[in-house]
């Protein structure tokens, strides 16, 4: 999740306390801003952002319209992205297994990637304290989204990430080795030890944001202490290929998954053997049913946890439901006769109601005294702006068929010392995206639970403390002073809970968690101040460990230092600044960073992104002291977005580009395609000017500009639901524009256009890169082959050269000084050698998703935006 609209909105609501007395910030002094430090989105934008959501999501997915702006950003964002993957249609299981090893067939280019951003990042960088970063508020070093924890009594944690693998720490967390690098999907799922001190893996994250990539299965490696995953240790066959795994739990000599087809089960004691499928609520909608390629059937038998009663092993309840509701949802456990039944009477205050049970999470104490669980709720959820939470529940029988009670509610851990109490929104608002919960071993009394913060109890669930809240502004503690990394505040955690796990490392007992930025410890039974909230956070993303979520990379040349800088656009972890001279990588703005455009000429000339095309622009690498406090002349960055960012019509991650020729023209695509030409000079969203109306319902998905030429694809509807795409091409000063015919069965595939790339001696000659899978995989009008096209006529006419590129999608491209073209797709980077036909395999990346590629301003060096693995480079030269 990215926060939206808080900071910002308590600086301006709130005003701001100084020596001269209250000092707003007065309206014009940053324009479009208002309540966030994540982008020009201001209150009464929410609606119209919710009324486009309504429009675009897919039918699934429109339930999430109205949780506060928060949760919606995030549904709406992962459905936008499974959109460039999957429209026109429904993909078949093992697309993406098919690719990877179709990529690993394909012979290599000479040289080596090099990750560049394998140092910490600081969020919290006291030198950039502008009015659109993060720092100061407390979450330190950050790294990518991690989805699930494990821990042993021996000081080895154990750390999966969303896109970027699983990662080992042999000293309590820190001095991190990736593990999985030679598997298919680095997307975790779920970790877990079992009684043999055996790590399962289940890959495919579970979180139903759809960034979150489908998995390979389950592996086990037997050696966790010193070995590495490998596609030999995987469990059963092909059963849970091209799924998600949302939990893995033991009992009765078997595991047991949670995943997006159900739950299945397998012996402990062998790998051999297929796995068994226990139960699927809609068996229809499962590959090969009658269903399979209905566009619901990815919601139909999603299986979020097991609950397996200690005393006997026999007794497992299930946990079923998609989290926007369905008929099917509910929990599950056998009757005599053997069958799955939905339990419907008998659990205490535990909702047995289909509208009541969405994502549950259980815990069960080391004695099997207390089983606990969190439930969120399509009822909240669909009807309750504020939180989508039902509550947390213990079942003081032990048993998962309860009594259970509640012992916890959203308006209760709002005053728990929640930083979200006065901010406008509830724990819970993302309840269907954050939870953990686990146990205290030695204490069956001691919980911890993570929403978007962390909360602690000591009794068994009478009362909480948020000890990890979600931020420290709008607390009395926080202070913007540059000599205070967190004011006068203790550090917390980043937002966004997913993971959690307890282990022991030199004698002493720690709690992890892992979220949306990383991975951090505490001790077990720590210190907490006069409002709860821990004193003791320590975060272990010391750099060793880089799983950061890329959308974008920006290069420009340091002129302070030598060398260049290098910036780039992440997933809830704002943008990055890398100066040549750095030791530590800041971050000068916050929240969710899209595309960026950064000057080659000055690389502290820097435009980003937020999501809507709400883009901010710095020309000094947006250093700030926090003296706009006091003085909003003293702000260094300045909010530019286009008219289509009020109107709620651009898509979540929109297109910006620069001309190939002219640093100073920039275009933007949402509805409109628009151009501005001040260059980082912009101070206002009203200096752009509308070159083309897309029309109503199209929003673009790429543009390229080379001479004043412009090139814009759209989709329109963008859902698998009458999907539709095309190419409008024009110039710059507003003549010539026109729709380029691309018949849904002709050369060019009807599925989402996700890059350009612009011959830089002739802007006639262009490429194309085309998402999805083809028609071998989609069921869909149109979905034709290819994923490279290239036009020599200004996109008249289009040719395939995908020749033996693999079956995988595309997402940018790039030609090189040389005349060869670079490819980024969903497993890596292929390239395709001046007057070559055939395409090669640039180095070896793990199977990890590059969404964008740009040359260094000299043209010697490709820069890779991952979205899991940070920012690789590789020399042009050594690509042949």
């Amino acid at each position: 999740m990215s926060a939206t609209t808080r900071k910002r909105r308590w600086l301006t609501i709130c005003a701001i306390t100084a020596s001269a007395g209250l000092i707003a910030i007065p309206a014009g002094a940053a324009p479009a801003r208002h309540g966030s430090p994540f982008g020009a989105r201001v209150q009464d934008q929410l609606a119209a952002e919710r009324a486009q959501s309504a429009g675009v999501m897919a039918p699934s997915l429109a339930g999430e319209d109205d949780d506060g702006g928060e949760a919606e950003e995030i549904a709406e964002g992962a459905a936008q992205y499974a959109e460039a993957r999957t429209s026109p249609g429904v993909v078949a299981p093992g697309a993406y297994g098919a690719a990877w090893s179709s990529l690993a067939k394909l012979s290599s280019t000479g040289g080596s990637w090099r990750d560049i951003t394998d140092l910490p990042y600081d969020s919290d960088d006291p030198r950039y304290r502008d009015f659109d970063s993060n720092s100061s508020g407390g979450s330190g070093y950050v790294t990518g989204r991690m989805a699930a924890m494990a821990a042993d009594d021996d000081g080895y944690v154990y750390a999966g990430s969303a896109g970027g693998g699983v990662w080992r720490s042999r000293s309590g967390g820190g001095h991190w080795q990736a593990i999985s690098d030679s598997l298919p999907s680095q997307s975790t799922g779920a970790l877990a030890l079992d009684g043999s001190d055996r790590l399962w893996l289940g890959t495919g994250e579970a979180t139903t944001n759809a960034d979150a990539y489908l998995g390979s299965g389950v592996y086990v490696l037997s050696d966790p202490h010193h070995g590495t995953f490998s596609t030999r240790s995987r469990v059963g066959g092909d059963e849970l290929e091209s799924t998600t795994v949302h939990a893995l739990r033991f009992g009765g000599g078997k595991v047991w998954a949670a995943t997006s087809e159900g739950v299945w089960s397998h012996s402990t004691k062998t790998l051999k053997g297929s796995w068994k499928q226990e139960f699927a609520p809609n068996p229809e909608y499962l590959p090969g049913g009658s269903k399979a390629h209905d566009p619901d059937s990815a919601y139909k038998n999603i299986a979020n946890d097991i609950a397996i009663d200690p005393k006997d092993p026999s007794k497992v309840v299930l946990a079923i439901g998609w989290r926007s509701g369905d008929d099917y949802n509910g929990f599950y456990t056998k009757d005599a006769g053997g069958s799955w039944k939905r339990i419907t009477s008998g659990l205490g205050d535990l909702p047995a109601d289909p509208d009541g049970v969405g994502n549950v999470t259980f815990a069960r104490s080391a004695d099997g005294s207390r089983y606990y669980a969190i439930d969120q709720s399509p009822e909240q959820l669909n009807t309750n702006p504020d939180s989508g939470l039902e509550g947390f529940y213990v079942s003081k029988s032990g048993s998962p068929t309860g009594p259970w009670t509640k012992i916890a509610d959203y308006e209760g851990l709002a005053a728990s010392g929640s930083a979200l109490n006065s901010e406008g929104y509830m724990p819970g608002v993302q309840a269907w995206y954050n939870q953990f919960l686990t146990v205290d071993p030695s204490d069956p009394n001691h919980v911890y639970a993570g929403l978007e913060e962390v909360y602690e109890s000591k009794d068994g669930g009478a009362t909480w403390s948020t000890v990890g809240p979600y931020w420290n502004f709008g607390f009395d503690c926080w202070s913007i002073d540059p000599a205070k990394q967190t004011g006068d505040c203790n550090a917390t955690t980043h937002s966004d809970q997913h993971g959690v796990a307890i282990g022991r490392y030199h004698g002493k007992s720690w709690v992890y968690v892992g979220n949306d930025g990383g991975v951090y410890k505490r001790p077990l039974r720590g210190s907490q101040d006069a409002d709860g909230h821990a004193t003791d956070w320590t975060s272990l993303n010391d750099g060793t460990i880089d799983t950061l979520q890329y959308y974008s990379v920006g290069i420009g040349r340091d002129l302070d230092h030598g060398g260049v800088s290098v910036t780039g656009g992440l997933q809830d972890n704002g943008q990055s600044l890398l100066r040549s001279n750095d030791k530590v990588m800041g971050s000068n703005f916050g929240g969710d960073g899209g595309d960026t455009l950064t000057d080659p000429a000055n690389g502290c000339n820097i435009a980003q992104e937020y999501v809507y095309l709400a883009i901010q622009v710095t020309q000094n690498c947006a250093v700030n002291d926090g003296s706009w406090v006091t003085d909003p002349s003293k702000i260094t960055s300045y909010g530019i977005a286009p008219a289509d960012n009020a109107t709620g019509e651009a898509r979540f991650i929109a297109p910006l580009a620069a001309d190939l020729k002219n640093s100073s023209t920039w275009i933007a695509g949402g509805r409109h395609v628009w151009v501005q030409t001040h260059g980082y000079a912009i101070r206002s969203g009203s200096e752009w000017t509308s070159l083309r109306d897309l029309g109503a319902g199209r929003t673009a998905t790429a543009v390229a500009a080379s001479g004043g030429k412009v090139y814009a694809a759209w989709c329109g509807p963008c859902n698998d639901q009458g999907f539709a795409r095309g190419i409008a091409v024009g110039n710059a000063d507003g003549t010539g524009w026109h729709d380029i015919n691309l018949p849904v069965d002709g050369t060019v595939p009807n599925r989402y256009l996700s890059g350009f790339a612009i011959d830089p001696q002739n802007a006639d000659h262009v490429y194309l890169a085309v998402n999805g899978f083809s028609r071998h995989w989609t069921e869909g009008p149109g979905a034709g082959l290819g994923h490279v096209f290239e036009s020599k006529d200004g996109g008249t006419t289009w040719k395939d050269i995908s020749a033996n590129l693999p079956d995988v999608p595309t997402n940018s491209a790039v030609v090189t000084p040389n005349g060869g073209l670079a490819v980024a797709t969903d497993l890596g980077v292929v390239y395709r050698a001046p007057g070559r036909t055939t395409w090669q395999r640039v180095g070896r990346l793990p199977a990890v998703a590059v969404l964008q590629l740009k040359l260094s301003p000299d043209g010697r060096t490709l820069y890779a935006a991952t979205h899991g693995r940070g920012i690789s480079t590789i020399g042009v030269r050594e690509l042949g």
